[in-house]
């Protein structure tokens, strides 16, 4: 799930570029593969789903997300069902044997009614012997602290602009981190600044509103290389079933 202002077309078309080499991918595109008909909530640009059908996905693939800029680029990939909206209004039942949430799009969830319509979605989706995996960042590592300009990262693009994207945190409160992200190019007029408020859920939280939703967690993992979970481990990766 990509940063609100990727709702406008020129950024999302950079998204991926940002996002190069991410290492969650290596972790969910073998769960991804494995699965005969997969759910990505929050998709972006469904790079995802775009690399499972070039793997040899032969199932059904879909992907949902609330910016219809992102699913603009999404859609370059016709063999892949691309759905715009919020899972939380979705009324998909019992269809998918796999539901996945990358990019930390969990984390966008900052109210707790929100998290619950929206886990209670996921759980009418899936199959009764289906998983939903999804990870967030463990706030016990205070990652947040590194969201600074200094740490800013910067693109050239295929036109040779340079393009920096740099995250500056602004309030802390609770579990909740609001911060805003810059986009600046030497060619623009003006820089692009978002504000966005991320929710930071312990690995005890978790569990209690995903078995109010019906789903229980299976295991929880600390990295994308499968470490299991610690108090200093980055992520905090779940795999939940309906139970």
């Amino acid at each position: 799930m990509a940063d609100r202002l990727f709702e406008e077309p020129r950024l999302a078309r950079l998204y991926d570029a940002f996002c190069r080499g991410r290492p969650d991918f290596e972790f969910y595109l073998p769960l991804v593969m494995d699965a005969h008909a997969v759910l990505d909530v929050g998709c972006g640009t469904g790079e995802l789903l775009r690399l499972a059908r070039e793997a040899g996905h032969r199932g059904r693939l879909c992907g949902l997300d609330p910016a219809d800029a992102m699913l603009e680029e999404a859609r370059v990939c016709s063999d892949v069902e691309w759905h715009l909206g919020d899972v939380a209004r979705s009324e998909w039942t019992a269809e998918f044997d796999q539901i996945v949430m990358t990019g930390h799009a969990f984390q966008v969830l900052v109210e707790d009614e929100q998290i619950r319509r929206s886990l209670r979605a996921v759980r009418q989706a899936l199959r009764a012997d289906g998983r939903f995996v999804f990870e967030t960042r463990n706030p016990a590592v205070r990652g947040w602290e590194d969201w600074v300009p200094d740490n800013a990262v910067e693109i050239t693009t295929s036109d040779g602009e340079r393009i920096r994207m740099a995250h500056q945190v602004q309030a802390v409160a609770g579990d909740l981190v609001t911060f805003t992200v810059a986009y600046s190019c030497p060619g623009w007029e003006r820089d692009e600044v978002s504000w966005s408020t991320l929710r930071f859920l312990d690995a005890t939280a978790l569990p209690r509103f995903l078995n109010e939703a019906g789903l229980v967690v299976e295991s929880q993992l600390g990295s994308w290389s499968g470490n299991p979970l610690t108090p200093t481990s980055e992520e905090i990766i779940t795999i939940a079933r309906p139970g």
